[in-house]
């Protein structure tokens, strides 16, 4: 693709976000697939040219084609200089805040950059109401929070920022050649003496043993869709917490699903999210090789394992992120926009926990004032 024709996409992505009505900017509304002018209410139906299956893609030619115009779009970057996450934006934003660490954005270093264009894109499907509906929600049902938490924080569900984070994920065919020990248990009688009564008495029991012999094998694990997330700005463990995702929803990436939200850029590259993916895959490896050698108990003492058919998906998945502070300490709060899941910090009440404990001791020393009486 030439620069000229991406310069005419852009121009027809500009007129098809443009309320016919009033001139505003039309925005996606969660949960359908329409744009949606927030200032008349018009709507326009958006159109999927590409409604093909959802498919992996060649990694080696991914990898070769990311500098390539045609994998690539424009768009409005800026940097956080607090966190380092990067953000696409509106262009007619004029001022606002990182939203994972909260930290004033810096917009006249925004710059127009080349970004690689994600292959799919999973549309927002709870709205900001439902978000916030649902951490209040959550926020209820949390042990040992403070009792004024739910009143206090209530406003900053309101304050949900939409936002795409970038996920890859990957598809491969592991050949894995190993070596073990196997180990099968057998049972020996063995004898014994006791005192019963001030008599002894020749008892028997059965005593397990493990019988160890050396193996070796080779096994063939397929791989699909192992999920990575491509940004350092959530934790990852937050973001393994808000799986699994409505993939079926998925859809191929259209700029108009974007209008009125956010997108991070990936920060984990597609080949250092490969070994992080490969890390997943040595697990279930490791579960397949016991399989294999069988017996009751199985030691591998090592494996060599080879990759095929590496392909892999560059994803863009809906959340609802926002944070809070209680005792002048932020919590962090994010909605999966895809299910409605809620995964958050959130603070302890000591007062609870204290009274907790003393109920525990004052029924145990209660329990052994029965037992002496």
């Amino acid at each position: 693709m030439d620069p000229y024709s991406q310069a005419e996409q852009s121009a027809a992505l500009n007129s098809s976000l443009q309320c016919n009505s009033c001139g505003a900017t039309l925005h996606f509304a969660p949960g359908t697939h329409q744009l949606k002018c927030t200032y008349c209410g018009a709507t326009n139906e958006i159109v999927q040219e590409n409604t093909g299956p959802v498919v992996s893609v060649d990694y080696d030619s991914f990898i070769h084609s990311t500098n390539s115009l045609s994998a690539q779009r424009t768009a409005k970057v800026v940097s956080c200089k607090n966190c380092g996450a990067s953000t696409t934006l509106l262009a007619e934003i004029n001022s606002e805040n990182c939203t994972f660490c909260a930290s004033p954005l810096v917009i006249s270093d925004a710059e127009s950059k080349q970004i690689v264009r994600p292959h799919y894109i999973l549309p927002f499907a709870i709205t900001q109401q439902k978000a916030a509906a649902n951490f209040q929600t959550w926020m209820k049902k949390l042990w040992f929070a403070p009792s004024d938490l739910p009143q206090l924080v209530s406003g900053h569900a309101s304050q949900l920022k939409g936002m795409y984070l970038p996920h890859w994920t990957y598809d491969a065919d592991a050949r894995t050649e190993y070596d073990g020990r196997r180990g099968d248990y057998y049972y020996e009688t063995e004898y014994y003496t006791e005192t019963v009564n001030g008599r002894e008495e020749r008892r028997s029991r059965q005593v397990r043993h493990t019988r160890w012999h050396s193996v070796s094998g080779t096994v063939f694990n397929e791989f699909n869709d192992i999920f990575v997330i491509a940004s350092t700005s959530l934790p990852r463990k937050v973001a393994e917490r808000l799986e699994p995702w409505h993939m079926q929803a998925l859809v191929h990436y259209n700029e108009q699903y974007v209008s009125g939200f956010r997108s991070e850029l990936y920060q984990v590259t597609p080949e250092d999210g490969l070994e992080q993916a490969k890390l997943i895959m040595r697990g279930i490896i490791e579960q397949t090789i016991r399989r294999d050698i069988g017996g009751d108990e199985q030691r591998i003492e090592e494996y060599y394992d080879t990759y095929r058919n590496i392909a892999l998906k560059y994803l863009l998945l809906p959340v609802w992120i926002s944070a809070y502070k209680y005792n002048n300490k932020l919590y962090h709060f994010t909605v999966n926009a895809s299910t409605g899941e809620v995964v958050g910090e959130r603070p302890y009440s000591g007062t609870k926990i204290a009274l907790l404990v003393m109920a525990i001791i004052a029924v145990v020393i209660f329990i052994i004032y029965l037992s002496k009486q």
